[in-house]
């Protein structure tokens, strides 16, 4: 990965070799990694290391402190370019998975933990960047579907293989996980190897930029990781504590929500593409607001898990909806502002995730209920802000009260 190579001049390479494939490749080997550690998790600290509800909310803390660092992308690109950055912590993520088993105590997995996130929270950042640097505006809604897709169909493939193989061969964490994390290392391996470094024609501003029209787009990236992370903490913590689900049942719902986003992911990219992100968005936060309220009835009104399971599928397949915040921010963003905006946003992402977990632990014990209903009143917070999105977001026309003011270079 020496040579350089500017993206009008990537058009002449072989089509496996041009920016939008490593993209492609890139969305297929992140998943393999994270999304099997994802699927073990709940079982693997219940059934090895007797996590209960706290320990699961310090666990996910310490997973999202990278995430809240994520604004150090800034520093490293002033020395290591974009690409490089982002195949080296995608490299990370995949030894990190690797050895997850390895470490069968609290002090253990919360230390590698931290270092598989460092490699997935640097990775996401600058993969985003690179996402809206490459892609067209007029594409970037179509083609984020697809790369949605893509990643559903890794993850599909690794889920199937949980859960048609682990009782038949007996297979244990540690073989999974080594399997998992091996398969995501030597793809990032291979993308160093094989691809060209591209330049994109904008150059990216290498210091934090905070402007003030961004600032919906700002506050939407927040409320989004304080939903997001009480999905991901408790919401599968609850199919294994509440319903005893075992790892090949986990795996099994995951793989519906899987078939379900690679069928549906390309068309939420053309919803969005078709109907603008203001809709988009506030489709997605209305449908979260019932989703997590129906949730809260489940130990309210002691519902089923056959209602859990449905509205596990559901809740996934609206955060997908949520591409249409990136081209929200595609379409109003100066093109040297989408490096270091990402990696701002991120951080904004996570300020909620550093402390919701380990909160929202502690009121688990006392009230399951309570945390979910928390989180509609967040999506519900969402869609107020949504109805500030204007129609045609461009730069001096980000909110539908900046209809006057034109883009200043604050």
């Amino acid at each position: 990965m020496t040579t350089t190579l500017n993206l009008a001049d990537a058009r002449h390479l072989p089509l496996w070799r041009r920016p939008r494939s490593l993209l492609f490749l890139m969305a297929a080997a992140m998943p393999i990694a994270f999304a099997t550690w994802s699927a073990l998790l709940n079982n693997f600290v219940i059934e090895v290391a007797q996590f209960d509800g706290s320990d699961i909310g310090w666990l996910h803390t310490v997973r999202e402190i990278p995430g809240f660092l994520a604004i150090g992308v800034i520093a490293l690109i002033i020395f290591i370019r974009e690409q490089v950055l982002g195949l080296v912590s995608l490299l990370m993520l995949g030894v990190a998975t690797a050895v997850t088993a390895w470490f069968p105590s609290l002090g253990g997995i919360l230390t590698i933990t931290l270092l598989s996130s460092i490699g997935f929270h640097y990775y996401e950042t600058v993969n985003q960047s690179l996402q809206l640097q490459w892609l067209p505006k007029a594409e970037a809604p179509r083609v984020l579907g697809l790369l949605l897709a893509t990643g559903s169909a890794a993850t599909l493939c690794s889920y199937g293989l949980i859960v048609l193989l682990w009782e038949p061969l007996g297979l244990t964490y540690n073989i999974v996980y080594l399997l998992a994390g091996g398969i995501t290392t030597l793809m990032a391996i291979f993308a160093m190897v094989a691809y060209p470094q591209f330049e994109a024609p904008n150059p990216q501003v290498k210091k934090m930029v905070l402007r003030r029209r961004y600032w919906l787009y700002y506050l939407l990236q927040f409320m989004a990781g304080a939903r997001r992370q009480i999905f991901v903490v408790f919401a599968g913590f609850m199919m294994v504590e509440r319903f005893g689900f075992d790892v090949h049942e986990v795996t099994g719902l995951f793989l519906i929500n899987l078939v379900a986003n690679m069928i549906l992911a390309p068309l939420m990219g053309r919803a969005v593409g078709r109907f603008g992100e203001a809709r988009v968005l506030r489709f997605e936060y209305v449908g979260l607001v019932i989703v997590f309220s129906l949730y809260g009835g489940i130990y309210y009104f002691g519902w089923g898990v056959l209602l859990a399971s449905v509205l596990y599928v559901i809740d996934n397949l609206l955060f997908g909806l949520a591409l249409a915040l990136k081209t929200y921010f595609q379409k109003i963003a100066d093109p040297g502002d989408i490096a270091p905006t990402a990696a701002v946003a991120f951080t904004i992402n996570h300020i909620a995730a550093v402390f919701l977990p380990a909160g929202l632990g502690y009121l688990w014990l006392i009230s399951p209920g309570a945390v979910f209903v928390m989180a509609a009143g967040m999506a519900a917070g969402s869609f107020a802000l949504s109805l500030l999105i204007p129609r045609h977001p461009e730069p001096g026309h980000e909110t539908i009260f900046a209809r006057a003011i034109p883009a200043a270079a604050e």
